[in-house]
């Protein structure tokens, strides 16, 4: 009985002590950057196929070089933040991941799941020599307290930073105002659930031709949503409804999702409501005179408006109104709640700590006002820094608002100041591996029910159990979820799902053999 109990501890402790080893390969920085050395690191970024956001991209790399001769920065640019992850998990298996990378939080926890891929950055803001505002920085960057922390604490999983935020963005409700009031209302200072399902009702006579009377067309579509996943993440949130919980649990298949996917059916059902999978971009629609209220980022705002810089419409087909950048509709205008979303950036962790050294400076050049207020004049992004935000360059940039239709068209500029007013009032989702998962399964939702009655089905209670079944296993999240009762290994890593497997079996063995032990003493 001892030896058994002595070889089966000692497996324990060996694999305890493999994993152990595995945990040991987190990065720890070093106590000086070697600036004798060259270094080459590569930087993954997205834009919108917008060409002065691939200039500014450029900018920054050849003055940041010009700090720092010694360290070359290779951009590779992605039109998706979709394929950047797809790119990045497939590298990750082969040790091939870039230094730097524009992502999301939900990708980063999935990245982490790889192994001690993405560096955590605590360690570094606080560093003497090279971390934010440390003495041996050439940069004129920021200080730790001027990163808006509401931004900041997005960019924190389990505890730990993982990436810094780079920009910022929430969702608006761009209004044809002139619609609205066509129709005999005024827009209140805060939009309802209710005010938009009614106002789009109005909107749908018609004339004996088809013709709406609201446009003169045959096409109108009142409401219209981009990101569905934002839609019912938002209504959730403002209801105090279940989504997801901090450690990985999924709540999203409650009674409110029902309501709110009812009500959807009702409005599609009457053709007022439809989403951009279907639809088609929000922007077209608005700007043609066949919508009402579009729903879009704020960083989509240069598209949004008949006098848009970047209206992708032909000429012919626009219809002058005036637009006006709201907060997204409320269910309690008095608690106003919104999204908070927008590209952060992270550092993958490689061999050689002086090259982590490398790309986080780097980053830190990204949070620098040259960078920040040029990236978010490009669109209606907002600054993620307190120090470009209360700078006299980017406060003349918002006093300039309608000078003209390019830099500062008044429509990406109220878009900008919407978050800033609202910062305090945007929250974030929790970020867990499988939280990806789930915000793509809240969208999936919507559309499905979209989808659903256009070709003439029904939604009950009945085909919502079903919808629900379906989209839980499209997206696997049972496999991740506590609240049906199992244990989510799935998002383990390999070592640690073994670990577990093995420690399980050995008590379960120990158990065994002293229960038989005291059988044959009884026994005898």
């Amino acid at each position: 009985m001892k030896k058994r109990f002595f070889l089966l501890t000692l497996l324990c402790l060996l694999l305890t002590a493999c994993h152990g080893s595995r945990e040991q390969t987190v990065f720890t920085p070093p106590e000086t950057f070697d600036t004798g050395r060259t270094y080459e690191i590569t930087f993954w970024a997205k834009n919108d196929t917008n060409l002065t956001q691939v200039n500014i991209y450029k900018q920054a790399i050849a003055d940041f070089q010009a700090l720092y001769p010694n360290i070359t920065v290779n951009l590779r640019l992605y039109t998706d933040y979709g394929k950047i992850y797809n790119d990045v998990i497939t590298n990750i298996s082969t040790d091939t991941t870039p230094n730097v990378c524009i992502t999301y939080p939900d990708h980063i926890a999935t990245y982490l799941t790889g192994g001690d891929t993405v560096v955590p950055l605590d360690e570094l803001f606080t560093h003497p020599g090279y971390g934010l505002g440390g003495t041996e920085v050439a940069l004129d960057g920021v200080e730790p307290s001027q990163i808006i922390p509401k931004f900041l604490e997005e960019c924190r999983i389990g505890g730990q930073i993982y990436a810094v935020p780079f920009m910022r963005s929430t969702e608006a409700c761009y209004v044809n105002k002139t619609y609205v009031e066509a129709l005999g209302y005024t827009l209140p200072e805060q939009l309802t659930w209710d005010f938009i399902w009614e106002v789009s009702e109005a909107a749908m006579a018609q004339d004996s031709q088809g013709n709406f009377l609201l446009n003169g067309q045959k096409v109108l579509i009142p409401f219209i949503y981009k990101t569905t996943d934002n839609m019912m993440i938002q209504m959730l949130q403002q209801q105090d409804a279940g989504y997801s919980t901090q450690q990985g649990e999924i709540l999203l298949f409650n009674d409110t999702t029902r309501e709110i996917l009812l009500t959807v059916a009702d409005q599609v059902e009457k053709r007022t409501f439809n989403t951009f999978k279907l639809a088609g971009y929000p922007a077209n629609f608005l700007n043609a005179g066949q919508c009402i209220f579009a729903i879009d980022s704020t960083a989509g705002a240069t598209w949004m408006g008949s006098g848009a810089p970047l209206i992708d419409i032909a000429p012919e087909k626009l219809v002058p109104f005036e637009t006006v950048v709201m907060a997204i509709p409320q269910y309690n205008p008095q608690e106003p709640q919104m999204i908070s979303q927008g590209p952060s950036v992270c550092i993958f962790n490689k061999e050689d700590p002086q090259e982590v050294v490398a790309s986080w400076l780097f980053v830190q050049y990204l949070l620098t006002n040259q960078v920040q207020i040029a990236y978010s004049q490009t669109e209606g992004y907002l600054p993620v820094t307190s120090k470009a935000q209360e700078s006299a360059e980017y406060r003349d940039y918002l006093s300039r608002r309608g000078e003209d239709n390019d830099l500062y068209y008044a429509v990406k500029i109220d878009a900008a100041r919407l978050l800033m007013d609202n910062t305090e009032n945007t929250f974030v989702t929790p970020v867990f591996n499988g939280s990806a998962s789930l915000r793509n399964a809240a969208g999936q939702l919507i559309e499905n029910v979209n989808k659903s009655v256009r070709r003439g089905g029904e939604v009950n209670g009945d085909t919502l159990d079903s919808l629900f079944q379906e989209v839980s296993d499209l997206y696997r999240l049972d496999q991740i979820s506590a609240s049906r009762g199992k244990v989510n290994l799935g998002a383990l890593p390999a070592a640690s799902k073994i670990l577990l497997t093995v420690l399980a079996l050995c008590w379960l063995v120990m158990g065994g053999s002293f229960l038989i032990g005291k059988f044959k003493m009884e026994k005898r």
